[in-house]
């Protein structure tokens, strides 16, 4: 098992290593080609819109005809879009990139199935968890590289590089990742109706209030992620490299929490227990990055960044491993895609909202997020709650 689950690591990062190489340079080469702000902001939203389309249909195609195949097939995928992107001259080309990477990229729903297919249930969320260090680690070294390919060798060998990162992963998939479901479910019912399953998830109880605290919790993180970039460099007088070096820390503590961290922490306090405190610390992490003192933010600056690692930790492989809880061995592909299918809607609401915030006063993202996270934790309360009186059997 260890060892599928190295392979299955090392794709999610090799992936996740080939997004991070090209998100950074993505706003600044649109501008090059033209590009005005709201188109900028389309190219980015096109993504997580596929993402949203895309993830709940890849999940029950894995609970259908296997998780293996989607995971490659969708890394080939994303492949062609790096190389759509490496001769994207125009911006209607690099919006049909986007696009194309947006739909292969929706397979994260396919790869969390896999684990759970392959784990017991008290080791889920540890594993989990290292699908979180691994994203971690992608976010760390791949602006990096990607900031190296372009100053050296162009726009067009960012695409190829990326491209030869998806497929080397298209390899380890196809020669030494084994198929993790005993009986597929050749009745799964696949539907291309997003919106309609969004809506027919929030019907049951469980679920529901695990999808409302994802939606929330990732909409308060994304507020921040889109406005953090203005008020360090406005605020605080941070230059490019700083706030790069700010943005590697970020991904480092994520990846030392989710990677060493969870497995004790939930064995400790338990999944339910952990998304209480995560939603503590992250109500804290981001409500406090505004009110840092200029004069003293190396160091204190650093600290909400700490506590919104030790929140993603105890938030996220906590929610992952509870949904699997939630759904039958034949709905997990289809539950987990769901769960994306929330994130990729509070990602595309997240940055609208806390750009329109951030115009209004620069502090108002991170209490707004909060504030939001307050809310996490009601919905997180209620479903402890539901749980202690109706236990999943």
């Amino acid at each position: 098992m260890r060892a599928r689950l190295g392979i299955l690591y090392l794709t999610v990062f090799i992936d996740l290593l080939g997004f991070g190489l090209v998100i950074p340079i993505l706003p600044t080469y649109a501008t090059e080609l033209g590009a005005t702000a709201f188109e900028v902001g389309l190219i980015a939203a096109v993504y997580a819109l596929m993402n949203f389309v895309f993830s709940p249909l890849w999940g029950t195609v894995s609970d259908r005809h296997g998780r293996r195949p989607v995971i490659a097939g969708t890394v080939a995928t994303t492949a062609f879009s790096f190389l759509l992107l490496a001769h994207a001259d125009t911006l209607w080309l690099l919006f049909v990139a986007r696009t194309i990477s947006g739909i292969g990229s929706a397979n994260i729903a396919a790869s969390q199935a896999y684990i759970t297919d392959v784990t017991e249930r008290s080791e889920r969320a540890r594993a989990l968890g290292l699908i979180g260090a691994a994203f971690g680690l992608g976010f760390i070294f791949g602006p990096l590289v990607g900031g190296f390919v372009k100053e050296h060798f162009g726009m067009s060998w960012v695409g190829y590089t990326a491209m030869c990162l998806s497929l080397i992963n298209l390899l380890l998939v196809w020669f030494f990742l084994p198929e993790s479901i005993k009986e597929k479910d050749p009745h799964a019912r696949l539907e291309f109706k997003p919106i309609t399953g969004v809506f027919r998830a929030l019907k049951r109880a469980g679920l529901r209030d695990l999808f409302l605290t994802s939606f929330t919790y990732i909409t308060a993180f994304s507020m921040m992620q889109v406005t953090v970039v203005l008020l360090w460099e406005e605020y605080y007088g941070l230059s490019e490299a700083q706030i790069g070096y700010m943005f590697a820390f970020i991904g480092l503590a994520s990846a030392a929490v989710q990677g060493g961290l969870v497995g004790k922490l939930n064995r400790t306090f338990g999944e339910h227990r952990l998304l209480v405190y995560g939603s503590l610390l992250m109500a804290v992490g981001l409500g406090s990055i505004p009110f840092v003192p200029v004069e003293w933010f190396v160091p204190l600056g650093f600290l909400p960044i700490v506590f919104l690692a030790l929140g993603n930790g105890c938030m996220m492989p906590s929610l992952t491993s509870l949904l699997s809880q939630e759904a039958t061995e034949k709905e997990q592909g289809q539950v987990l895609g769901t769960n994306q299918s929330f994130g990729s809607l509070a990602r595309v609401l997240g940055p609208t909202l806390g750009g329109m915030l951030y115009g209004w006063h620069y502090v108002s993202p991170y209490v707004g997020g909060a504030l939001l996270m307050m809310v996490t934790l009601y919905v997180v309360l209620a479903y402890n709650r539901l749980r202690k009186a109706h236990p999943v059997q």
